[in-house]
């Protein structure tokens, strides 16, 4: 059972910058494939970016250009660098590992952007 824990998560003023941090309990980590989700009061869950074992990165169109993904593996820790915030990124941001059946999430840590 891979354990996750998110963190950075907090409240900042639009067009802000927050970094969220996810740290997985496993030395396999590498071979995970990592994402971040989303979800907003009343909306249902998102993805916002997740990026391959391999490095490949995939976005959300309404966070191109502004959320930047990355991963250490010697740390066994994902990120999220979130720059230009805006108000509709308010939510709270899960962190996901997959790889084939196997699906664990982290308990997710809120943001919150003031406009």
């Amino acid at each position: 059972q891979v354990q996750l824990v998110e963190s950075g998560g907090g409240l900042v003023q639009a067009g802000g910058s927050l970094r969220l941090s996810c740290a997985a309990s496993t030395s396999l980590f590498r071979i995970y494939t990592m994402a971040w989700y989303r979800q907003a009061p009343g909306k249902q869950r998102e993805l916002v970016a997740s990026i391959s074992s391999g490095g490949s990165t995939n976005y959300a169109d309404s966070v191109k250009g502004r959320f930047i993904i990355s991963r250490d593996n010697a740390k066994n820790t994902m990120y999220l660098q979130m720059n230009s915030l805006k108000s509709e990124d308010t939510a709270v941001y899960y962190c996901n590992a997959y790889r084939s059946s196997y699906d664990s999430w982290g308990r997710g840590t809120q943001v919150t952007v003031s406009s």
